[in-house]
């Protein structure tokens, strides 16, 4: 018999435990987002200081104009630089992603036909012009001559039919019978 185990920790008690951690975890991104905010506070007030245009003449203004649409051609150059590299980084994890779901073989393979090939195409598809042999395997083989064959077979073997003829009955039966025991004596 296999007896059940008893939990360690009761459910309204692990019931509390997550509730505590959503809520541990819930104040954390408010934090995070807090935190954020200010970083980006503190980066543009560095980057970008307040502009002071009171005070200043025609000439000054259109100095100051020109100074700002230099900083923002440069900021442009760099932003469509970063997207270009987004855009390449983007595409090449396209690819590496399609080629290991091509190597996992997670695609349907097409089913293939059998073609059939002989042994000296496929040397001459492989090779290309340097296939000169050519795979002839029957100018390997032994040449034997039917002559001999047929000197060594005795004669009363030589027509099959009337061997089964003579056994077949009781008479054939009782022919092995005698054949199996020996010369009578």
């Amino acid at each position: 018999m296999r007896q059940e185990r008893k939990p360690k920790i009761s459910a309204s008690r692990k019931l509390m435990l997550k509730s505590l951690m959503v809520a541990k975890a819930k104040e954390e991104l408010e934090q995070e987002v807090v935190v954020k905010e200010e970083e980006k506070h503190n980066y543009l007030s560095e980057r970008a200081p307040p502009l002071n245009t009171s005070g200043l003449s025609l000439g000054q203004l259109q100095d100051l104009c020109r100074e700002l649409h230099c900083k923002i051609d440069v900021v442009d150059e760099e932003r469509y630089d970063i997207e270009a590299k987004v855009m390449l980084n983007k595409r090449e994890i396209k690819d590496l992603n399609i080629k290991v779901l091509d190597l996992r073989g997670k695609f349907k393979r097409p089913n293939l036909r059998r073609v059939r090939v002989s042994a000296d195409a496929i040397l001459r598809s492989l090779l290309g012009s340097k296939h000169k042999v050519s795979m002839d395997l029957r100018a390997n083989l032994k040449s034997v001559k039917k002559e001999d064959t047929e000197k060594k077979r005795p004669a009363e073997d030589s027509d099959w039919r009337k061997n089964v003829e003579a056994m077949s009955g009781m008479e054939g039966r009782k022919k092995m019978f005698d054949a199996a025991k020996g010369p009578t004596q």
